[in-house]
């Protein structure tokens, strides 16, 4: 896979090992005849090492021999998630540390998460760009002043707090960034 058609989320081999790319940053060169660089933050998906990589952008990495498996949270105990494939009902478990970034936008409705599956193991998780979730707790909504763009911070259903306007209330359903963890929209 080129440099350049690598994106966020893609698990790739580097130095023997699978990795996922979890930040992109592109250089582009201020010279004529200079290489554009791909600087690139990933995750050893089995030591949980994170790796730092820079590519040209004819240099290219092979794609991980991975399965991607569709999955639902079934529970979850204090120190692992257990999730069932939705096709062929088979079960993984993933420790709460191989997916601290994730583990804040995971609930049993969730749609579109994906396992990440080598020799048999549940290694990392691929979420949506976007989840909804429910708040569960903030401060009263505040009409007016729209002006200005204030915000106040808010408690989600699985525990998560990130900055919303003022005119959210309490229960409703608000759609968030996994990437960047922030406010996008009410759902």
């Amino acid at each position: 896979m080129l440099a350049k058609d690598i994106k966020t989320g893609a698990v790739v081999v580097f130095e023997d090992s699978p990795v996922m790319i979890e930040n992109i940053h592109v250089q582009t060169p201020s010279a004529r005849g200079a290489a554009t660089l791909y600087k690139y933050r990933a995750r050893n998906l089995i030591t949980r090492n994170k790796v730092d990589i820079v590519l040209k952008g004819t240099d290219s990495l092979p794609e991980a021999d991975f399965a991607k498996r569709v999955v639902k949270l079934m529970y979850r105990d204090p120190t692992h998630l257990h999730l069932m494939d939705v096709e062929n009902y088979d079960q993984f478990q993933l420790a709460m540390e191989d997916a601290p970034d994730q583990i804040p936008y995971v609930t049993e409705s969730l749609e579109g998460m994906y396992a990440l599956i080598y020799e048999d193991r549940c290694v990392g998780l691929q979420l949506p760009s976007a989840v909804d979730l429910d708040i569960a707790e903030c401060d009263p909504a505040v009409r007016g002043n729209s002006a200005t763009a204030r915000t106040k911070t808010a408690k989600l259903e699985t525990g998560l707090e990130i900055k919303v306007p003022e005119y959210i209330e309490q229960g409703e359903r608000v759609r968030v960034n996994t990437l960047t963890g922030e406010f996008v929209s009410r759902a």
